[in-house]
């Protein structure tokens, strides 16, 4: 299993509890649109994600962050900066 692919396990479990309509989640999964989250849902899930992975996400990174696969690489970006 690559790094990618362990780091996307872990987000996966990150989205599950915000995944109120059930919705099959790939890379291409949109967080506004697909899942259908607001303001309040992204800010908690961003900080659920810079604790599970010991990163800060800047309100401009998130801006750029639409979809999952963006997500997993946006992170891995970051950790490779730590």
């Amino acid at each position: 299993m690559t790094d990618r692919d362990q780091r996307r396990e872990r987000i996966l479990a990150l989205i599950e509890p915000y995944n109120k309509k059930g919705v099959e989640v790939t890379d291409a999964t949109r967080f506004a649109q697909d899942l259908e989250w607001d303001s309040l849902t992204v800010l908690d899930f961003v900080a659920a994600i810079e604790d599970e992975f010991d990163i800060i996400i800047t309100m401009n990174q998130q801006a750029e962050i639409e979809t999952v696969g963006q997500l997993i690489d946006a992170v891995g970006a970051l950790e490779a900066k730590k």
